[in-house]
Order: structure tokens, then C-alpha cells, then sequence
């Protein structure tokens, strides 16, 4: 049975997939309605939480992975899914997040922009390298024959495009942009959490064979992006406010683009789009979770060091 999961294919049409990659495309432009140019100058005013968040997100997040994966050697097809997921930018609720928790926002705003330009190259580059060195999931990256540079296409399609589109539109229109905001980031979000939740229905047989080691891949593996982030800024001794923002965003990933990849680019994998539709509504449930309970510590005054 534990092999099985790496030979099937859950099921999603190609209308659904099409619909998945609108619904993503409208959530990113939401985003950026709201994100501005002087939000990347956030890196010269504030570089050594930019970079930590950055760092996080795409070199740190990714190795300590690997490391999970090569300690509780998951099934291929689960171990490439958390790969994929760790390879992926912040996701689309981080902002809010960090709002809730009275962290940051305005760096939570820059790491999602620089974020989401550097998924376009380090996204596909992660995924084929921490995958390519565990055995048994370089079989099936050998297997797909993933071909690298339509992989960047698309993650420019969906991730760039948007994201510069939305931010002219904020920039010559900011007071449409504004209003159109507040409808684009809430119903495009609710849109693609029902399909996360469709998917997941429609193959309800195979999620509940492998529920119980889903549900602890995810949540550990999620445990510990929320701790690296958490320590990471310690570590660099920042400020409270930047250290939640860091630890939100590098435990929200976009796991929407990640199941769009596994949709378009393994067919399905059952695993990875096991991991990566689970991941969509747990890192919800954490995130909100510890937003709260943060939005409730007074936070002190403290000047960056």
C-alpha cells in the first residue's frame, strides 16, 4: 500500500485546472494591488530583516526539509511534496497575518514582493536540486521529466504577471485599487480554498488511506518553518515586531501554486498533491492560531540593534 500512493494520480480536469490557475492569478493580483515600489527600498532601510526573511524562505526553509525528509524517510511522492512546498513563496493570507499579530506589515508586504519575483527562478531550482539529492525522489523527478525552464514560465505567469499588473493598476489608480483590494484578496482566497477543499473531496478515498501520516508530515513539517523563522530573527536579534512577521512568513507558503505545478507538471502525483492540498488549509488553522495568540503580547518599544 505505501508504494501505491506513488503511482496514483488524483483526479482534477483540465476545466478545474484552469480554473485553479485564475483563481491563483486573481489572489496574487489582489496582493499586489496593495503592494507599492517603495516596499522593495524596504531592503535598504531595513536589510537585515529583509534578508533574514528571504534567507528563510528560500535556502534555509528548503535544507531543513531535506533534513526532515532524510530523517523520517516519507514515501517519494510525499517527500517530493514537502519540497515543493518549502520551495515555494509566502502565502497569499501572510500580510493579514501579520497585521493580526501586530507584527511588522510593511516588512511583511516587501518579503511577500521580493518573495514572489524570486519564486520565478528559485522555485523551480529548489524543487529540482533538494529533490534531485534524496534518492527515491530523484526517481520520480527522473520519471516526469520535468522540463525546468516551462516550469519558470509558468510560475512568471502566474506569480509575475499579476503581481506587476495589480501594482500599476495601484499605482495609476490607488483609490480603485484600494476598493478593488478589499473584494479581490477575500473572494478569490474563499474561491481557491473550495477548490483546495473539492479536490481534496473528490478523492476522499485516498486522503483518508494516508490521513494520519498527512496530517503529521504537514503539521510537523509546519511546526518546524514557524520555528525557523521564529529563531532565525532571534538569532539576528530583531525586534519582536520583525521577528513575528518573519516567522509568519516563512510558515505560510503558497501551497496553491505548488498543487498547480503538481497538476500541470505530475499529473497529479498523489502524494505531493496530498501534502500540498493539506498544507493549504492547516497552515490557515497555525497561522490564525498563533496570529491570535500573539495579537494578544503587548509589545514593547525596541529599536533595531
Amino acid at each position: 500500500m505505501d508504494a501505491q500512493i506513488d503511482q496514483l494520480r488524483i483526479n482534477f480536469d483540465s476545466g478545474a485546472l484552469w480554473t485553479m490557475n485564475i483563481a491563483l492569478a486573481l489572489v496574487m493580483f489582489g496582493i499586489a494591488l496593495e503592494i507599492k515600489p517603495a516596499d522593495f527600498r524596504q531592503v535598504l532601510r531595513n536589510p537585515r530583516a529583509v534578508l533574514t526573511g528571504v534567507c528563510c524562505q528560500f535556502l534555509l526553509l528548503p535544507a531543513l526539509t531535506f533534513l526532515l525528509i532524510w530523517w523520517w524517510q516519507p514515501q517519494p511522492s510525499f517527500a517530493l511534496g514537502m519540497i515543493l512546498v518549502a520551495s515555494c513563496p509566502g502565502g497569499n493570507v501572510s500580510n493579514f497575518m501579520s497585521h493580526l499579530c501586530r507584527g511588522n506589515t510593511a516588512l511583511s508586504v516587501s518579503l511577500t514582493a521580493i518573495a514572489t519575483l524570486l519564486a520565478v527562478i528559485m522555485t523551480p531550482l529548489n524543487l529540482q536540486g533538494w529533490g534531485s539529492l534524496y534518492q527515491p525522489s530523484a526517481a520520480l523527478l527522473t520519471d516526469v521529466h520535468i522540463n525546468l525552464w516551462e516550469m519558470v514560465q509558468l510560475v512568471a505567469l502566474l506569480l509575475g504577471l499579476p503581481l506587476i499588473t495589480g501594482m500599476l493598476v495601484g499605482y495609476w489608480k490607488p483609490e480603485l485599487a484600494k476598493r478593488m483590494a478589499k473584494i479581490f484578496k477575500v473572494v478569490s482566497l474563499l474561491f481557491f480554498v473550495l477548490l483546495i477543499f473539492i479536490a481534496l473531496y473528490n478523492n476522499r478515498d485516498i486522503f483518508m488511506d494516508y490521513v494520519g501520516l498527512v496530517f503529521a508530515l504537514v503539521f510537523f513539517h509546519n511546526l518546524s518553518a514557524f520555528l525557523l523563522g521564529y529563531t532565525s530573527g532571534r538569532v539576528m536579534r530583531l525586534p519582536f515586531r520583525d521577528v513575528k512577521s518573519i516567522t509568519i512568513e516563512t510558515g505560510i507558503q503558497n501551497s496553491g501554486l505548488g498543487l498547480l505545478l503538481i497538476f500541470t507538471f505530475f499529473e497529479g502525483l498523489g502524494g505531493m498533491a496530498l501534502i500540498a492540498a493539506f498544507w493549504g488549509i492547516w497552515h490557515l488553522v497555525s497561522g490564525l492560531a498563533l496570529s491570535a495568540i500573539w495579537g494578544g503580547i503587548p509589545i514593547r518599544k525596541e529599536s533595531v540593534l
